[in-house]
């Protein structure tokens, strides 16, 4: 990575941010003081923080934390009783507020909306009483296979309010992923669309919702949007339309006051297993975690507004709600592709809307560069103030690119690194420290993050692994019915350290950067997939007999998927086979995780055991040195998984 400082702020810049007026009333004068503080005493940090943000408790709680039943069990805002529905809602519906813009939105067809506190209000207490009526009870989930429209936040709160389990679902999944979530959590009711536009292209979200429920036996009813006026398939007593479900519902509805730990959602991430991890997180936890990031490292203004790249059903559409909401503030809302019907259609959007913050993955970015003309000349970007950008690591020319033709070199890039597990960030830059290419800035407040060598010692100058040494109020309750899992993947390698997966290193001048994924879980895009999970949607296919999956460097996607499938008796290669696998995959899980390439071997490597070795594979077809192989039981194969030789 580059030593280059490419941006440092002002003085005057530094004293008019929320982090350093924070830092002036605890007493601290320098960031490293400041970052030490959160980390060697998380309950003052944490109680400190909560005072700093307003956050409002039915009931106060008696105790920051308790770690009587473990350090990977530990309870936050002990005794306390809140609710996220109020914070973000309730008391912004009235006073000088309740005409505040919550949402504009925009449709990839141009179609705008905008929706104040009060009106977003009044439209949630509505649904929240209908889904009581249905006789829903306290933790009982709700799922949400939605649009990236207005609704959307009309279902976060309903469900919050109410005490109910929110679990966005990714529309871009196939039926068989979407299946397999709303088993999982065992949802009564799901949200959904009459369909969506991608491109141009209307895409049958309800029918693949359908296909879905085939295998989802807890699902009792099915709301519907009307979005797209697309005709659709009802069955009668489970499908009703939005319009239906809350006519003549009440306008008023109290929200309840919850248990801090009570969980607010299921947020679903993929491991190296074939089945998904429902990250259970709290109404606390989230308030307190996604309010400190808006707050700190975004730097929320009252005149913000903030426009992050997203689909509700990844982390970062309830993290840019619930943390701007909190504050009464604006967010903005897109549903379309990203370069449609040009690829400056973002820059419009921001020039358009007066965006302040935006933020964006890498791989949007080398798309949308790669592009003709890719230089927003036409466009007004004056109105934006910092950039923001998450998912997978950065390339310096991407990064650049981003800082200079964007960022006109006046933004910093508050790029941002967490997951799904923790509803928030390990690493984040602050406004007021200067910043390299690609980096990470450092941990971020309140966070214990550190990078361990393979012995569990801190390191610097190499890469290692990305831990945290102390708990936090947002890191998962769990996995939804598998606490052993849990423990497994977070908690096993290091004596209460959580272990993220993820290849880290900071430099000589205290930068941090990430370097991808150190376990085997693959990054599409900023998309997490789980290998096995992609190996199993293969073998369902009756041509396969045994299949194995790899990641291997893209330089757009950042990870791309490749594939090596070992054919049943009496199936033949081809190409109109291999067509099959590969629309056979794309039904199963969304057209994000398309293979770049699915190839057919006579066998796999294994162990002497039976385990496929995919480290192995994926060295062997980028036909780097495999090392020792004294545990294969068939070592000769590797020369059939060059790439060269495919």
């Amino acid at each position: 990575m580059s030593s280059q400082w490419i941006w440092e702020p002002s003085s005057e810049f530094i004293r008019n941010t929320n982090v350093y007026k924070f830092m002036q009333r605890l007493g601290l004068s320098t960031l490293k003081e400041f970052l030490e503080f959160s980390q060697k005493d998380p309950e003052a940090f944490w109680r400190e923080l909560d005072h700093e943000v307003n956050i409002e408790w039915f009931q106060p709680y008696e105790k920051i934390l308790d770690t009587t039943q473990g350090v990977p069990w530990t309870r936050w805002f002990v005794g306390g009783k809140i609710n996220i529905a109020h914070n973000c809602l309730d008391r912004h519906a009235k006073g000088d507020t309740a005409n505040a813009l919550a949402c504009l939105w925009e449709g990839e067809d141009r179609n705008r909306r905008s929706v104040t506190f009060s009106e977003l209000h009044m439209e949630v207490n509505q649904l929240a009483n209908a889904l009581r009526q249905l006789g829903l009870k306290k933790g009982d989930r709700v799922a949400l296979c939605m649009p990236m429209i207005p609704e959307v936040l009309t279902i976060l709160y309903a469900c919050f309010k109410t005490g109910l389990v929110a679990v966005p679902i990714f529309t871009g999944f196939g039926a068989r992923a979407i299946s397999t979530r709303l088993d999982n959590c065992e949802a009564r009711v799901v949200f959904t669309a009459d369909g969506l536009r991608r491109r141009g292209q209307l895409l049958p979200l309800k029918e693949k919702l359908d296909q879905a429920l085939l295998d989802s036996p807890s699902v009792e009813r099915v709301i519907v949007y009307r979005y797209q006026n697309n005709p659709i398939s009802c069955q009668q007593l489970r499908d009703i339309w939005w319009e239906d479900f809350l006519s003549a519902q009440p306008r008023e509805c109290t929200s309840s006051a919850l248990e801090a730990e009570d969980p607010a959602m299921i947020l679903y991430t993929s491991g190296t297993t074939g089945q998904p991890k429902g990250c259970v997180h709290t109404h606390a936890g989230c308030l307190a975690q996604m309010t400190k990031e808006i707050y700190l490292a975004f730097d929320h203004q009252p005149t913000d507004r903030f426009f992050w790249v997203s689909d509700i059903g990844w982390m970062m559409g309830p993290w840019e709600i619930i943390g701007n909401h909190h504050f009464a503030g604006t967010i903005f809302l897109y549903d379309g592709a990203p370069d449609y019907p040009k690829a400056d259609r973002f820059w419009e959007i921001i020039d358009q809307h007066k965006i302040t913050v935006f933020g964006i993955s890498p791989t949007a970015i080398r798309l949308l560069m790669r592009q003709e003309n890719p230089t927003p000349r036409n466009f007004d970007l004056d109105s934006l103030r910092l950039l923001g950008s998450t998912g997978e690591p950065w390339d310096e020319t991407s990064y650049l690119w981003f800082f200079k033709e964007i960022g006109k070199e006046r933004c910093p890039i508050i790029n941002i690194s967490g997951g799904t597990e923790i509803a928030g960030c390990f690493l984040l830059p602050l406004p007021i420290q200067p910043l390299k290419p690609c980096t990470l800035g450092g941990p971020a407040p309140g966070m214990a993050t550190e990078v361990f060598d393979e012995t569990g010692l801190p390191i610097r100058g190499k890469k290692g692994y990305l831990v945290c040494t102390k708990p936090f109020p947002s890191m998962t309750r769990g996995l939804w019915k598998d606490p052993q899992g849990y423990l497994d993947i977070y908690w096993s390698r290091w004596n209460n350290v959580w272990y993220h997966g993820d290849w880290a290193s900071v430099d000589e001048d205290g930068c941090w950067y990430l370097h991808g994924r150190a376990d085997e879980t693959l990054n599409v895009a900023g998309r997490k997939v789980g290998p096995a999970e992609i190996e199993e949607s293969l073998i369902e296919h009756a041509s396969i007999s045994e299949a194995s999956v790899i990641g291997v460097p893209d330089e757009v996607k950042g990870e791309a998927i490749v594939t090596f499938v070992v054919l049943a008796d009496g199936f033949k290669t081809s190409d109109a086979l291999t067509k099959k696998l590969e629309t056979h995959l794309v039904r199963a899980l969304g057209p994000p995780f398309r293979p770049r390439a699915i190839h057919v071997v006579p066998a796999l490597p294994k162990t002497q055991s039976g385990k496929i070795i995919r480290r192995l594979i994926r060295r062997a077809y980028l036909e780097q040195p495999l090392g020792d192989l004294t545990t294969v039981d068939n070592p000769d194969l590797f020369s059939h998984l060059h790439r060269s030789n495919l």
